[in-house]
């Protein structure tokens, strides 16, 4: 290879690097992260795994009034010895041992033409399939609940740490003042002595933070298969807004769109289908049946073979008399499940009615909270900065400025807290409702900083 070609393979190589580098370094967003969730969650493709083995439901119901055809065939080999006592009769007779082998083949074709039971799984098929549907459509509601769940939490315990970390150094650089104004003798070793527990608690705290991380990480790590490298953080003047609907219509739009009561009803509807299922055995069957036989040996005991093969057509009807009680029972065993379904249907509705109770409150109370913590902010920041001037004119003590100080990051770690909370309990309360989509969470990405 001649030396300007490598010289300008080099150039090209450096020239890409800072773009893969950036490539790497770009944070993810929590639309990005869903995406890679909607590739690789494998609880969501065992989902529709199972809603695709449902699909052969249907025809396998059709099949129950299609025709069937069998085929059967048998060869045979027979010893026989024969002897012959008290004979009366002239006709010749054949004594003695014989061999021999024969053969048969039959073909049946089978149509039915009228069972009732097999009506009613036809039909509970297709109720079968509907809920393996809605199954899967709510696993992918509850991809979008679990990835913004899991977003959120690494973005609080990575702020949970960068504030300890912050709060460490505010805390550190009080313990050296304290230790330099106790070496010139204007402070006491009090003073130096709380800084101290104060720096050493917050050691600890971050160990936790730290911990708590590394989890949060592992949690995104399940659903989308690797380790997240960065995440985009949320804006400092996230638009918050007040709920426009009232906690009654709410509920009302749960009830018709929540995935969970129309999975109950719909197992209601299959066991009323079973009900009738068990009932429909004490009806008659008809069926059309088609057979040919062929037989065939070539020898037999009176010492002579043959071949015989026959064909028939015709209707066949079974009625059922009685099976020791066993359609009865299955019967009222049906009926019983039947009332199960229902009150399991109901229990689907208060829960519904109480999981978009519990979101809404927790949304309302979370958008009262952000603006709560904001003016909390404020005085605590100002707090801090008359707590450090009385220290500084020797009005105030170390305890003060570490208590203020304290306060302070409490309050930015409750605005933080409060702003996550708004973003994911958004998500909770229209997961509650049945209409969470892809397109809310394009509206959360927008209050997240994007790289450009």
């Amino acid at each position: 290879m001649s030396f300007k070609p490598l010289i300008l393979k080099v150039f090209l190589l450096s020239a890409l690097l800072p773009v893969s580098l950036h490539a790497q370094d770009k944070a993810l967003s929590l639309l990005d992260i869903y995406h890679q969730a909607l590739a690789r969650d494998p609880v969501l493709a065992s989902a529709l795994s199972s809603n695709k083995a449902a699909q052969e439901i249907i025809e396998q119901g059709k099949a129950l009034y299609r025709p069937t055809v069998g085929f059967s065939a048998g060869i045979t080999a027979t010893r026989s010895n024969i002897a012959f006592n008290n004979v009366q009769s002239n006709f010749p007779r054949v004594e003695g041992g014989a061999s021999f082998e024969g053969y048969n083949y039959g073909l049946e074709a089978r149509q039915p033409i009228y069972r009732q039971q097999n009506l009613v799984q036809i039909n509970q098929s297709y109720t079968q399939v509907s809920i393996a549907d809605k199954q899967y459509h709510l696993s992918q509601q509850n991809l979008i609940l679990r990835t913004t769940q899991a977003y959120f939490n690494v973005l609080i315990a990575q702020d949970q740490i960068e504030l300890i970390k912050a709060q460490k150094t505010a805390i550190l650089s009080q313990l050296e003042q304290a230790k330099i104004t106790f070496e010139v003798g204007t402070a006491t070793i009090t003073d130096v002595n709380e800084a101290q527990a104060r720096f050493d608690l917050i050691v600890a705290q971050e160990i936790a933070a730290v911990n708590a991380y590394q989890i949060a990480q592992h949690e995104i790590e399940q659903i989308t298969g690797e380790l997240p490298a960065k995440l985009a953080t949320v804006k400092s003047d996230i638009q918050v807004n007040q709920l426009n609907q009232r906690m009654q219509n709410l509920l009302d739009v749960a009830q018709k769109n929540n995935l969970n009561i129309a999975i109950q009803q719909d197992t209601l509807k299959l066991a009323e289908q079973d009900v009738a299922f068990n009932k429909a055995a004490h009806m008659p069957t008809l069926d059309a049946v088609a057979n040919y036989t062929d037989n065939y040996t070539n020898g037999g005991l009176n010492g002579f073979g043959n071949e015989f093969d026959s064909t028939s057509i015709g209707l066949q009807l079974q009625i059922p008399l009685y099976q020791g009680g066993a359609i009865s029972s299955r019967v009222r065993q049906a009926i019983l499940n039947q009332q199960k379904a229902k009150d399991d249907v109901e229990i689907a509705r208060r829960q519904t009615d109480l999981d978009t109770q519990r979101a809404f409150l927790n949304l309302s109370s979370s958008i009262a909270q952000i603006k709560a913590l904001e003016q909390a902010l404020i005085s605590s920041q100002s707090q801090l900065d008359s707590t450090k001037l009385g220290y500084e004119v020797g009005v105030r003590i170390s305890v003060d400025v570490l208590n203020a100080q304290q306060q302070l990051f409490s309050a930015k770690r409750d605005l933080l807290q409060a702003r996550y909370n708004y973003l994911v309990n958004i998500i909770r309360l229209k997961s509650a409702t049945g209409v969470v989509a892809e397109v809310d969470l394009q509206d959360i990405n927008q209050q997240l900083v994007l790289a450009e």
